[in-house]
């Protein structure tokens, strides 16, 4: 039996998945992006936070990042729009210019939250590059992806 795409109907037609019939379950999932900067915008850094004329960058890519994966079915054609029971977006500084952006999602439904968390940590990296773009625009999002997810019919976690 081969795969075939979830997202296309009997006709090859683009279609929402029918989640009608799937039992309500907690769902989580965890994202992550890395976002490469030049090491001037690591260098301003006091504490946790980089101040900025236009606001602190951090925490505002954490709002954006929030914002962002709540507006996710607003993004993507054929997500279903889901309310968020957990939003929570964490930002670190990994080295001399390494950025790591983690969004967590959770929610009891009958649809996974996995596009929610890699559109929140994905919003907040686009914000990070929009407020340090100033420095240069050798800026790269050099990775998104899922970390982890549960609930529904498979778990998955990236091994380590």
């Amino acid at each position: 039996m081969s795969k075939k795409f979830t997202h296309l109907d009997s006709n090859d037609n683009p279609s929402m998945v029918n989640v009608g019939t799937k039992k309500v379950s907690k769902r989580k999932a965890i994202a992550q992006a890395i976002i490469k900067v030049n090491k001037e915008v690591l260098a301003l850094m006091e504490g946790d936070e980089i101040k900025t004329k236009k606001g602190p960058i951090f925490q505002t890519a954490i709002l954006a990042g929030i914002m962002g994966a709540k507006k996710t079915s607003d993004l993507i054609p054929l997500c279903h729009p889901l309310s968020l029971e957990k939003c929570h977006v964490a930002i670190v500084k990994l080295d001399d210019t390494h950025i790591k952006v983690t969004c967590e999602t959770s929610l009891e439904s009958k649809t996974g939250v996995e596009m929610e968390a890699l559109a929140g940590a994905t919003v907040a990296a686009l914000t990070i590059y929009d407020m340090c773009k100033s420095f240069g625009h050798e800026m790269v999002i050099k990775e998104v992806k899922l970390l982890e997810k549960s609930g529904g019919k498979s778990d998955y976690k990236v091994k380590m």
